[in-house]
């Protein structure tokens, strides 16, 4: 059964960073898309990126581009989210996700999801 466990999110002040993982087990990630979201308090659940586990690629929101970066260590089964220059809007639970198909920032293309690690970024 596929699972997905986030970690390491917490309090940052501005322009600070944070590195957020996802731990996957059950299936093996060459084979999957994991897609990084995120929920802000009363707001609806944005995507932030997609990572492709079979071709490396990886795809970014405009909001966080050049600013977030993903990446994967094979031997654990982790996906990483490097989380650069972070800002008060970054604010938000961030969750993981893993899809079969093909690469996506919609949240509804995405079946199995992690619990969720809370990001707060304030002075």
């Amino acid at each position: 059964q596929a699972q997905l466990v986030e970690s390491g999110g917490g309090l940052v002040e501005p322009g600070g960073s944070l590195r957020l993982s996802c731990a996957a087990s059950g299936f093996p990630l060459d084979y999957y898309v994991i897609g990084w979201f995120r929920q802000a308090p009363g707001k609806e659940r944005e995507g932030v990126s997609c990572f492709s586990g079979g071709t490396g690629a990886t795809y970014y929101a405009d909001s966080v581009k050049d600013r977030f970066a993903v990446s994967k260590d094979h031997a654990t089964n982790t996906v990483y989210l490097q989380m650069n220059s972070l800002k008060p809007e970054d604010t938000a639970v961030y969750y993981c996700a893993t899809d079969s198909g093909g690469c996506s920032l919609s949240d509804v293309d995405f079946p199995t999801w992690g619990q969720g690690t809370r990001v707060t970024v304030s002075s």
